[in-house]
């Protein structure tokens, strides 16, 4: 099994960005997908969660810019990140989850509980104001 993130880099305030997570290794329409991230000297926040159904939610704080997308035929998961502020620098971290039965909030609140059994290595996003 594996989650490689990729699409991190250096933006100013208001620029979008496109992480990418690409899976392998299972079977990608059975698990439930969601974006964390982690800064430095703050506490871990989860993003954004999509269930199987492709049912999403997000933490408030990116609700309204970030969105959260996946393609069942290329085994990936999006987070499409637009109006990026300096507070949205951030590893950010993909993960997976082999379990549909849930609801979005339910799926991102696992994420914040960090209860997903597999884990990318992260990408970088950087937002200079």
């Amino acid at each position: 099994v594996q989650l490689v993130e990729s699409g991190g880099g250096f933006v100013h305030s208001g620029e979008s960005l496109r992480v990418s997570c690409a899976a392998s290794g299972f079977v990608f329409d059975d698990f439930t997908f969601g974006w964390l991230r982690q800064a430095p000297g703050k506490e871990r926040e989860a993003v954004s969660a999509i269930t199987t159904d492709g049912i999403t939610e997000y933490a408030d704080s990116v609700k309204g810019r970030f969105t959260i997308s996946k393609d069942n035929a290329k085994n990936t998961l999006y987070l499409q990140m637009d109006s990026l502020k300096p507070e949205d620098t951030a590893m950010y971290y993909c993960a997976a989850l082999p379990y549909s039965a849930m609801t979005a909030i339910q799926a991102l609140d696992l994420m914040t509980k960090r209860q997903y059994t597999f884990w990318g290595r992260g990408t970088q996003v950087t937002v200079s104001s």
